[in-house]
């Protein structure tokens, strides 16, 4: 960690087809190799095979996918006397953002050998219904930090 001072946050700015931040932001963690051309084309693939799936709007999918994905709660390492303990914290809404967005991508990725748009359409839609791979993921942090409830008091 920085000892003076903490990074300014860049200003992210809106893709050019939803006007959407959020968009920009998961095509910029989609991206790989600063390939931004390729991440746009997964990414507004898979949004046009959500809308032909599911007759709803790609972009509220999208939205309601990152929502559920979202953990409240994780656990942080904490030492405490010779002893390391498993803290759970709540976390900031920008690291929910950035968890959710991780696992989409991971569990997309860790699919069958499928064009990427497909297995990222189909997490998506899991996601929002409240399935798939990164919603298991988020079950799974919140399970370890209700574990570790006893030690909240070394927060």
């Amino acid at each position: 960690m920085a000892r003076r001072r903490s990074a300014d946050k860049r200003e992210i700015l809106p893709d050019p087809l939803f006007k959407s931040r959020l968009v920009a932001k998961f095509m910029n963690n989609l991206m790989r190799d600063g390939k931004k051309g390729t991440a746009e084309n997964i990414f507004y693939g898979a949004v046009d095979i959500i809308e032909e799936k599911t007759n709803q709007s790609g972009l509220e999918i999208f939205e309601k996918a990152i929502e559920n994905a979202s953990p409240v709660l994780e656990v942080k390492s904490r030492r405490i006397g010779g002893a390391t303990y498993q803290v759970p914290v709540e976390v900031s809404r920008e690291r929910k953002q950035a968890l959710a967005m991780r696992w989409l991508i991971g569990s997309a990725k860790g699919g069958a050998n499928r064009p990427m748009p497909e297995q990222l359409a189909e997490e998506l839609i899991a996601a929002s219904n409240n399935e798939g791979g990164a919603v298991r993921r988020k079950e799974e942090v919140h399970r370890m930090a209700e574990a570790n409830k006893a030690f909240a008091h070394f927060r």
